[in-house]
């Protein structure tokens, strides 16, 4: 065999082998990565989204602000983010009730739970003696008033438009 033979052989042999491992490899172009021309740079790709998998794809950067899109919060930090949030909207509805009045249960049980409470204190209202408008009450309803704040009746206390200047006088006579 002369060294031209020889050497031909040796390209082709090489050439098999290429041709096997280009096979083998498959086409970089339809790699998934973005690096389609460099084997190990679409490998190193790979491996920094394999290290990135355990927080969703993205890596956890609690000092991100609202609306970051590339990264994420941790999980601590999203909770106490949502429980922020839940204090805030709560502040903001109850507008610094006291705790005893600061959940919808809580107001209901304040109101006997009466979903007619407005007309209920309506209707208790209207029951009240004015002082500062007339009323039209019957002979129950003054009696009741005159033993709750101390007056007698005007049976005991007599007319209290009768003439006492003329009483007055007579008695001077």
């Amino acid at each position: 065999m002369t060294l031209e033979q020889r050497l031909i052989a040796l390209a082709q042999a090489m050439g098999a082998d290429v041709k096997a491992l280009l096979q083998a490899q498959g086409s970089l172009s339809a790699l998934s990565t973005t690096a389609k021309n460099n084997l190990v740079a679409a490998i190193n790709e790979l491996k920094t989204a394999l290290d990135n998998a355990g927080t969703g794809g993205v890596a956890i950067d609690d000092a991100a602000g609202d609306g970051a899109t590339t990264v994420t919060w941790s999980a601590d930090k999203i909770h106490d983010t949502i429980e922020a949030a839940k204090t805030l909207v709560k502040d903001e509805l109850t507008d610094g009730a006291a705790a005893a009045l600061d959940t919808l249960a809580e107001l209901a049980a304040a109101l006997n739970d009466d979903p007619n409470f407005a007309a209920t204190i309506a209707g208790e209202i209207a029951n009240r003696v004015r002082f500062d408008a007339a009323q039209v009450l019957t002979e129950p309803q003054q009696a009741q008033a005159r033993s709750n704040i101390g007056a007698q009746s005007a049976a005991a206390i007599g007319n209290p438009d009768h003439d006492l200047v003329a009483d007055y006088t007579d008695a001077k006579a």
